[in-house]
């Protein structure tokens, strides 16, 4: 029986303590937020170390946790939680994050487990010996200094993810195609100089006039092409292929243009006011 179970709304969600870190299984999260389980492999693969943590039954052979899968298992840290949960588009989403930072996280890390029966101390006030009544408000700073700090660490995540979640929410309102000069302008350059770039990474060519993606970014979805009618300077007409981008090209380039120290206006704005502010 796998004693690390807690319950979500029904729902059951594996969550325990690894050299002082809460972990949770991603799989357990994702059902809880409703994302499927492509989304998760998707989320995952993006993931530092610092969000999704490797372990092995090497790792946890001396701890009270089950027999984990023999190429080891990935575990979800606060940060890795956080980042699913804006990733989820459901309601469910905040509940799931008040139970984690409001009931999970400060009873865990003041015993190790979380009782499931929410059973507590007395407070200090309604002990009798004054030893005990001591100990017992020492217990209660301790609590309450380690909550601030979480709900600074969680804060902190936050405003980390919000800037990637105003922008994404953006892309992902507009369900049409856009052009290259129309995602440039949200990096606050041009079309001519985001292909530019596209070009240098070896994402795409110029063949007849007409920008493709090179083989291993075809047939995923990113670009579309389109026949425009055109005028030509000797008055004559014509037809001329363009290339377009879809929803999921234009986060396929945001994660691209990321790794790579290139922000959306959004988030150079946001990252240049967090910094002014210490």
């Amino acid at each position: 029986m796998n004693k690390n179970l807690m319950v979500f709304e029904d729902k059951k969600v594996e969550i325990f303590e690894f050299k002082g870190q809460v972990l949770f299984n991603p799989k357990h999260v994702a059902e809880c937020l409703e994302l499927s389980e492509s989304g998760l492999r998707n989320h995952l693969s993006d993931m530092s170390n610092k969000q999704a943590l490797l372990l092995k039954n090497s790792d946890v052979q001396d701890r009270d946790i089950r027999k984990l899968n023999n190429a080891g298992e990935k575990f979800l840290t606060e940060s890795g939680v956080y980042k699913l949960i804006f990733k989820s588009r459901k309601e469910e989403a905040e509940r799931f994050q008040d139970w984690v930072t409001d009931k999970i996280l400060p009873s865990i890390r003041k015993t190790g487990t979380y009782n499931m029966v929410n059973q507590q101390s007395k407070d200090s006030y309604m002990i009798d010996n004054p030893i005990e009544r001591a100990k017992r408000w020492i217990e209660e700073q301790k609590e309450k200094e380690q909550l601030q700090l979480e709900g600074k660490m969680k804060d902190q995540v936050i405003k980390e993810l919000k800037p990637k979640a105003d922008y994404t929410d953006m892309i992902l309102k507009n369900k049409g195609l856009v052009t290259i000069t129309q995602i440039a302008k949200d990096y606050g350059m041009s079309g001519k100089e985001m292909n530019k770039i596209l070009h240098e990474r070896g994402i795409q060519y110029k063949q007849s006039g007409q920008w493709l993606l090179y083989k291993q970014y075809q047939g995923k979805g990113y670009t579309h092409s389109e026949t425009i009618d055109i005028t030509r300077s000797d008055g004559m007409t014509d037809v001329k292929m363009t290339t377009k981008w879809t929803q999921k090209g234009r986060l396929f380039l945001y994660d691209l243009l990321k790794t790579n120290n290139i922000l959306p206006d959004i988030e150079k704005e946001y990252s240049y006011q967090t910094s002014m502010l210490g």
